[in-house]
C-alpha cells in the first residue's frame, strides 16, 4: 500500500520505497528547490480553507519548467503511478485542476491502493466544490490507511464547509491525535470553534497553531477575530500587527487590523489599515466601509505604526 504520511491537507509528494530509482534520481536532479504553498479562501468573518502546508514534507514548486520536466519523466516511466502523482501535485499547485485530476486518476488506475493519490484527488475535488467526490476519496484513503492524518484533516475541512460540525470536530481531533504537531489541524479546529462562537477554545487552538508555525499570518488573523469577538481589542491589535508584517499584501489582515484599532478608538491606525487594504483591493467592501466609519480621507497619509 502506498501511503501519504503527510500530516496536513496539502497536495503531497513523498518518494516511496517502490518508486523506480531512475525516476527518483531524475526528480531529485530536476528539483533541488522545494517550496511550500498556501492558499486561503474566506471573508473577513469566515473560515479559511483550501491548500495548506505546515509539516515537514517538501513540496515541488508549480512552474512550467517543472511540469515539462515531469512530463519527460512520465514518458520514460509511463507505468509508474508515483510519477503521475508527482505531476498531478504540481499541476494542482498551478491551478490546472482538470489535468491534475487526470494524473491522479491515472495513478490510481495503475495502483488502486495508492493512498496519497486518493487524498490528493480529494483535495482537488474539494477545490472545485465537488464535495461528495472529495469525501469519497478521503474515506477511501482512510480505509487504506487508518493512520493517515492528512486524510482526516481534509475530510474534516469538507465536513466543516458542509456544516457538519460534530463530524468535522471528530476528524480534526483524530488528525491531532495522529499528528500532534500539525498546526493546520489546530487551526481548522479553531475555525470550527470560532464558527460556533466558542471563542476561548478557538483562541487556544489558534495559539497552538501559532506556536507550531509562527510565520502563518492567517493564524494570527483568525485569533485576532476571536479576540475582537471577546472584546480583547488590545490583544487583537497585537496579533494583527504581526500578521500584516508577515504578510504585507494580506487583504484580510489589514482589514481586520483596521477593525481592531477602530474598536480601540485609534482612528489613525484604523484608517491607515483600511487604506492599505483598499490599496490591495479598492473594491473590498469591509475595508471601504471601515474607512468611511473612521472618517478616512482618500489621498491622506496615515501613520499606520507608531
Amino acid at each position: 500500500m502506498r501511503g501519504g504520511a503527510a500530516g496536513d491537507d496539502e497536495l503531497t509528494v513523498r518518494p516511496q520505497a517502490d518508486f523506480r530509482l531512475a525516476t527518483v534520481a531524475g526528480l531529485l536532479a530536476l528539483f533541488t528547490a522545494l517550496a511550500g504553498c498556501t492558499m486561503s479562501i474566506g471573508g473577513l468573518g469566515g473560515g479559511v480553507g483550501g491548500k495548506t502546508q505546515d509539516d515537514d514534507d517538501g513540496t515541488l514548486a508549480a512552474t512550467s519548467t517543472n511540469i515539462t520536466s515531469l512530463s519527460e519523466v512520465i514518458q520514460r516511466n509511463p507505468n509508474d503511478p508515483q510519477a503521475y502523482n508527482v505531476r498531478g501535485t504540481v499541476l494542482g499547485r498551478a491551478g490546472r485542476n482538470e489535468e491534475a485530476l487526470a494524473d491522479f486518476n491515472k495513478a490510481l488506475a495503475l495502483d488502486p491502493n495508492f493512498t496519497q493519490a486518493y487524498a490528493n484527488r480529494g483535495l482537488i475535488y474539494r477545490q472545485v466544490k465537488k464535495y461528495d467526490l472529495a469525501l469519497a476519496d478521503y474515506d477511501h484513503a482512510i480505509s487504506l490507511d487508518a493512520n493517515y492524518a492528512g486524510a482526516y484533516l481534509g475530510r474534516g475541512i469538507v465536513r466543516r464547509q458542509q456544516g457538519e460540525a460534530l463530524l468535522a470536530l471528530a476528524d480534526f481531533n483524530k488528525a491531532i491525535e495522529l499528528k500532534p504537531d500539525n498546526a493546520q489541524a489546530y487551526y481548522n479546529r479553531g475555525l470550527l470553534y470560532q464558527a460556533q462562537k466558542q471563542h476561548q477554545f478557538a483562541i487556544d487552538d489558534f495559539a497552538t497553531a501559532i506556536t507550531l508555525s509562527p510565520q502563518k499570518a492567517e493564524f494570527r488573523v483568525a485569533r485576532g477575530l476571536s479576540y475582537i469577538a471577546t472584546g480583547d481589542f488590545k490583544a487583537a491589535g497585537g496579533d494583527l500587527d504581526e500578521a500584516v508584517q508577515s504578510e504585507p499584501q494580506g487583504l484580510q489582515a489589514w482589514t481586520t487590523r483596521g477593525l481592531a484599532y477602530e474598536r480601540l478608538g485609534d482612528k489613525e491606525k484604523a484608517a491607515g489599515s483600511y487604506a492599505r487594504a483598499m490599496a490591495i483591493n479598492k473594491d473590498y467592501g469591509p475595508a471601504k466601509q471601515g474607512f468611511a466609519r473612521v472618517g478616512g480621507k482618500p489621498g491622506q497619509t496615515y501613520n499606520t505604526f507608531d
